[in-house]
């Protein structure tokens, strides 16, 4: 009975969309098309491509931080280290407006003339390094507690037995974190081939990655057999590389040890340069982005479109004014701050049917029996999925209903529930029987118990996956963009149709948004991680 609400909701929701998706990618008249095969090999070929530039360049940037964090201790390192996990939870929209503030046109001019760049290569570059201000977390968690975790003395060892530095990397230190640097690598890899916000963002349609043309042949130049087979194909890649990656965690946590030396301060002069160096480089690389946008949001540098006459350039606040005109006075005209009401609705809708459906499923999953491990990883498959996928297949079961908007916060619970599910899992698991028979045998009643004994212990696990489901929501951009109404823009979707538009103003009232959107979600992630810490403190 407890796993009938979720998987009605999945099977509705996400299993049809899927099942149309499959059945109209697989008609063999377009699975053979030669401009089809075309497309899906130049398409496949450039997400490859960028995918493994953008993971390099993670690499490039993500060992020396995690060898920096697992090694050393220094002022500010708590700080330091919190602030290269912040973009990871920041929305797509967020990420491209800031880096799109901090590289501004007449900066990103200047570049084009001292390195001869072209405006497509600069746009390149600026997608890696969204996507390395993305993911070097990743890096620093999986192969930094993996650099924790390793023995010294066996390094000690080997080099009394006279091995050098470079044998005993290369015969110690890296076949114990193979398995880290390959997961690790296998999740950057995978985040980086199913992003869509930053590429469509900053480099438009011209960088057509899977998503990207996913969304275009369903809406711009409507084809939905191609971007149902595309949809496939990548599906196919993303579940491969989930698997590996379970399958590698696994290993790594079937052989994890405890810790065994603490960090120390740097000591020698090149440990002092490494670590001063490392510090200042991650501190421009991700401070600057973040604050960039609210300077820029305040901040007037180019005429507004249509605009005549001297402009008057300097600090202002009219970007955020304007977010409450209709200058034009248009009937069509839907506010920004109206956006801001919206996605602040859908979100709310999102965390009650997310704890709705969330909370039976992990109740289910606290005692698991033979059955619920085999329900267990249906309730991650929408991760593996694509937003624009997600998207594509509401329009294609749920046809005119789709113009309802109760269908973009059932899509955001799709994204969310898997997230709320692990929140409230360990929690409830962690419920001693022994108490709610004691209050049982005392006469409570059912609801008695739950409100005596499960409810104080729940609480927090239930705020901390409430704020998940609200930052997941906030932030959605892929399966929205298909499926929202004109009149029905959330956040995310306003900041992307002002970024697309000409205009000072367009651009300011864009930047603007990305700023309070930056807010609400990290006031978000501080609500989580308060709650992770009491929790860990209680229990």
């Amino acid at each position: 009975m407890l796993w009938i609400p979720p998987l009605l909701f999945l099977t509705i929701f996400f299993f049809f969309p899927l099942f149309k998706i499959f059945n109209l990618a697989f008609d063999l008249r377009s699975v053979f098309e030669r401009d089809n095969l075309q497309i899906i090999y130049r398409v496949s070929l450039f997400t490859f491509y960028q995918a493994t530039l953008s993971t390099l360049l993670t690499f490039a940037l993500g060992l020396p931080s995690a060898v920096l964090f697992s090694k050393f201790s220094f002022k500010g390192k708590s700080l330091l280290r919190a602030l290269t996990a912040v973009p990871f939870m920041l929305p797509a929209v967020v990420v491209a407006a800031a880096f799109n503030s901090l590289f501004s046109y007449k900066f990103s001019s200047s570049i084009f003339q001292v390195f001869n760049l072209q405006p497509a290569t600069f746009n390149f570059l600026l997608i890696l390094l969204a996507h390395t201000f993305y993911n070097t977390t990743i890096v620093v968690r999986i192969v930094g507690n993996a650099l924790a975790q390793l023995d010294p003395r066996m390094e000690a060892s080997a080099r009394v037995l006279g091995a050098d530095g470079f044998r005993v990397g290369r015969e110690i230190i890296f076949p114990l974190l193979r398995p880290a640097l390959i997961s690790s690598a296998l999740l950057v890899f995978m985040f980086d081939f199913t992003s869509f916000g930053v590429i469509l963002l900053l480099g438009g349609l011209n960088f057509a990655t899977l998503e990207v043309e996913i969304y275009v042949r369903a809406l711009q130049l409507p084809n939905l057999n191609l971007a149902a087979l595309l949809s496939a194909i990548q599906l196919i890649f993303t579940l491969i590389f989930s698997m590996l990656y379970s399958r590698l965690i696994n290993k790594m946590q079937t052989q994890s040890t405890p810790r065994f030396a603490p960090t120390r301060p740097p000591k020698t002069v090149k440990e002092k340069i490494f670590v001063g160096a490392m510090c200042g480089a991650l501190f421009v690389f991700f401070l600057l982005p973040l604050i960039s946008l609210p300077v820029r949001s305040l901040t007037r540098l180019e005429a507004d479109r249509g605009q005549r006459g001297a402009v008057q350039y300097g600090l202002t606040a009219d970007y955020y004014r304007e977010l409450f005109v209709n200058r034009r006075g248009s009937l069509f005209y839907v506010p920004p701050v109206q956006a801001a009401v919206n996605s602040l609705g859908f979100a709310a809708l999102t965390v009650l049917f997310s704890l709705a459906l969330g909370h039976p499923a992990a109740y289910a999953l606290a005692k698991p029996t033979r059955f619920e491990k085999i329900l267990d990883p249906l309730l991650t498959l929408p991760l593996g999925a694509s937003a624009v996928m997600m998207g594509l297949g509401f329009l294609l079961s749920f046809g005119r209903l789709i113009a309802s908007p109760i269908f973009i916060p059932i899509a955001h619970t799709l994204v969310a529930l898997p997230f709320v599910i692990r929140a409230l899992q360990p929690a409830l698991a962690s419920v001693p029987e022994r108490l709610r028979q004691a209050a049982a045998t005392l006469g409570a009643s059912p609801f008695r118990v739950w409100q005596t004994v499960d409810f104080p212990i729940l609480s927090r696990a239930a705020a901390s996956a409430a704020a998940f489901a609200f930052t997941v929501s906030l932030g959605e951009f892929g399966a929205t963009l298909l499926i929202t109404r004109p009149e029905y823009p959330t956040i995310p979707v306003a900041i992307a149709r002002f970024l697309s538009q000409p205009g000072g103003l367009n651009y300011g009232q864009a930047t603007a948004m990305a700023t309070l959107l930056l807010i609400l979600t990290t006031l978000s992630i501080l609500i989580i991680e308060k709650m992770r810490f009491n929790n860990v403190g209680e229990w």
